[in-house]
C-alpha cells in the first residue's frame, strides 16, 4: 500500500515489533536517486522454537519495505511484512536457501541460492504505482546444470532448457530448448504475496 509518511532516516519506517535485518540501495524508479529496500524481521518470542538439534532458533518471518528517495527524504511506497520465511528455517538434509536482494536495471531481484541444488529468482518492476512480478528464473544443479526455466510475464512466454548430455561434467552441457506461451490475467503485486515459499511457478 502507498503511504505519504516521509522521513530522512530510513529506520523510522520499521514498524513496532520488527527489527532491521538488511538494507539494500538502488534506483528503482529511474530518477537517479538511491532508493532503499529494508528487509525486516519479526521479534515475537512466540516464534522461538527448539529445532531437531535441540537448539533454540528464531523462526520469526522476514518482510520487505521499499522506500523511494526524494531530494531530501524517503517515502514508503510498499511493504509486505512477513512474505519471507526465517533464515533459521529447517532445510532438511541440506541447509535452507539463502535469500538475497539486488537492484538491476531499475528492477528488484529477489534471489534464492541453494548451493548444489541451484538457484531461483523473482524480478519485480515498479509500474502502475506497484511493484509487479515480471520475471522468474530458475537453474537446477550446481557444477552441472540439469535444466533452466525462464518466464517473462510481460511477453507471456516461457523457456525451458533441458540438459541432454548425460555425461556432462560441467560447462559441457547440451541444452534442448522449448518455448511455450503462458496464460496470465494480471501481474502479481509484491504486496499481495503471503509466502514466497508457496509460489508455484510450474503452473504457468
Amino acid at each position: 500500500m502507498n503511504c505519504q509518511a516521509q522521513s530522512t532516516n530510513v529506520e523510522d519506517f520499521i514498524p513496532k515489533g520488527y527489527v532491521l535485518y538488511e538494507k539494500v540501495f538502488g534506483d528503482l524508479n529511474n530518477d537517479n536517486q538511491e532508493d532503499c529496500i529494508l528487509i525486516i524481521k519479526g521479534t515475537s518470542k512466540d516464534n522461538f522454537e527448539i529445532n531437531r538439534f535441540d537448539e533454540v532458533v528464531d523462526r520469526n518471518r522476514r518482510g520487505i519495505i521499499i522506500l523511494f528517495k526524494n531530494e531530501s527524504d524517503y517515502q514508503k511506497i510498499t511493504e509486505n511484512l512477513s512474505c519471507f520465511s526465517s533464515e533459521n528455517e529447517d532445510g532438511g538434509v541440506y541447509y535452507a536457501p539463502e535469500l538475497s536482494f539486488d537492484v538491476k536495471k531499475g528492477n528488484l531481484i529477489i534471489h534464492y541460492s541453494h548451493g548444489r541444488y541451484g538457484f531461483w529468482s523473482y524480478t519485480f518492476r515498479y509500474q502502475d504505482s506497484k511493484f509487479k512480478l515480471i520475471g522468474y528464473d530458475e537453474t537446477n544443479g550446481g557444477a552441472i546444470i540439469n535444466g533452466q526455466t525462464s518466464i517473462n510475464f510481460l511477453t507471456k512466454k516461457k523457456l525451458v532448457r533441458e540438459n541432454i548430455n548425460e555425461d556432462a561434467e560441467g560447462n559441457d552441457e547440451v541444452f534442448k530448448e522449448t518455448w511455450s506461451k503462458i496464460k496470465i490475467d494480471k501481474l502479481l503485486n509484491l504486496s499481495e504475496i503471503k509466502n514466497f515459499d508457496d509460489l508455484d511457478m510450474y503452473n504457468y
